[in-house]
């Protein structure tokens, strides 16, 4: 598994042991399975983004933290240069770099992320929350609430995170989109 994966997976560790949770209470603040929870803390599974998001809202923590280990400090602004984001590679399909992370208390994640083509079946997830997805190069098939879609560059689409959703780049070319969580 990716060497960045294992990375958050210690830091989601840690929180959980310095907040002296075990498992199964870590997990139910999060509104997930212990099971889940478990496979992610392991390091040995892609973690959704959007729970890394929610663990961090849950415990007063900035993404940022968990995402990278520094603390966000900016308060007035924050001003990320094109491909100098902190950027997380989840699987070789799927690539998100953090747009506001050194934003301190921000009450969004918004995330530009890259879909590679591939022949995987979809993976579909859920969270809590809302988000937004704004195509910015390519074409995908999004897969929202049992609907499949189609997203083509200058598309967007806002929903209910809490219902299954995944996406997946056609054409044989990757897309680029904008998400937003929250």
């Amino acid at each position: 598994m990716n060497y960045q994966i294992k990375q958050i997976a210690e830091r989601l560790r840690g929180l959980r042991e310095a907040l002296e949770l075990t498992t199964e209470e870590f997990a139910l603040k999060c509104e997930i399975s212990k099971q889940d929870y478990e496979l992610w803390e392991s390091g040995n599974a892609d973690i959704p983004m959007s729970f890394i998001f929610h663990a961090a809202q849950t415990f007063g923590l900035d993404t940022t933290e968990l995402l990278s280990g520094e603390t966000a400090h900016a308060s007035s602004f924050y001003v990320t240069r094109k491909g100098k984001g902190i950027s997380v590679e989840r699987t070789k399909a799927y690539k998100y770099q953090a747009l506001g992370a050194g934003f301190l208390g921000n009450r969004a994640e918004l995330f530009e992320v890259t879909v590679e083509p591939n022949d995987e079946p979809m993976t579909l997830n859920t969270h809590t929350g809302q988000e937004f997805n704004y195509v910015l190069q390519g074409t995908m098939q999004l897969h929202v609430a049992g609907n499949d879609l189609v997203l083509e560059e200058g598309d967007s689409i806002y929903f209910d995170a809490s219902k299954q959703h995944g996406m997946k780049a056609l054409n044989d070319k990757k897309v680029v989109f904008l998400a937003m969580i929250v």
